[in-house]
Parts: structure tokens; sequence; C-alpha cells
């Protein structure tokens, strides 16, 4: 499985900008989809999940700014990112498994694939 993660960039606060995680060798639409972020000097933390069956969930920081998709022709998942905000900069990555439950889409030991991770720098 290789996930290929891009969309990342400069913007200024408040703008907005749309993160792709494309993926060969696994079908996202039977797959668990994630994204996470390292800021830096600090650890990875969720961002948003999106179950194969369709339930999503959100981090507390990012409810209601942040929506993520998936398009199952293309094979890829999305991080829509409005009202960004300074400390939304980070490297972002994004996750697929097969085999994640829905009450477990937060846990990043859920999932076995991964990609390099696409910075996203959010200017003051």
């Amino acid at each position: 499985v290789q996930l290929q993660a891009s969309g990342g960039g400069l913007v200024q606060a408040g703008g907005s900008l749309r993160l792709s995680c494309a993926a060969s060798g696994r079908r996202i639409s039977t797959s668990a989809v994630a994204w996470f972020r390292q800021a830096p000097g600090k650890g990875r933390t969720f961002v948003a999940g999106m179950h194969r069956s369709g339930g999503v969930t959100y981090s507390d920081s990012v409810k209601g700014r942040f929506t993520i998709s998936r398009d199952s022709a293309a094979n890829t998942g999305y991080l829509q990112m409005n009202s960004l905000r300074p400390e939304d900069t980070a490297v972002y990555y994004c996750a697929v498994d097969p085999s994640v439950i829905l009450s477990n889409l937060a846990s990043q030991t859920a999932y076995k694939s991964w990609g390099r991770g696409t910075l996203v720098t959010v200017s003051s």
C-alpha cells in the first residue's frame, strides 16, 4: 500500500487548503481514512477520520472548520481545511487501514499504512 499526501503549502490565517491522499494498493472505499498532524516540537495528533461506512469524527480543535471526504473513483481521501489558524501549522499525514473500527478512528496505532506527510504553514 502506498499513500501520497499532497496539497500543503503556505497560507494566511483565515485561508483554506485542501489536502489529498492518493492511495494505491488499497481501496479507499473499503478502508478507514484518517489525517493526523505533527506541529513543530510536538507529538503527532489526530485531526479527522472517516470509517469505511462513512462515519466521521474530528478533533475538537478542527470541528466545524475541517471536512474529511473521499472519492472512490479517484481512490483518494481529502481534508478540506477552512478558516485556518497559525496553530494549524504542522506536517499533515494521512493513514489508511481496512480494519479500523469506528470507535478507534483516532488511534494512531490502528493504522498500518501511512503517507509521508505534507507541510501546512499558516501565517498570522
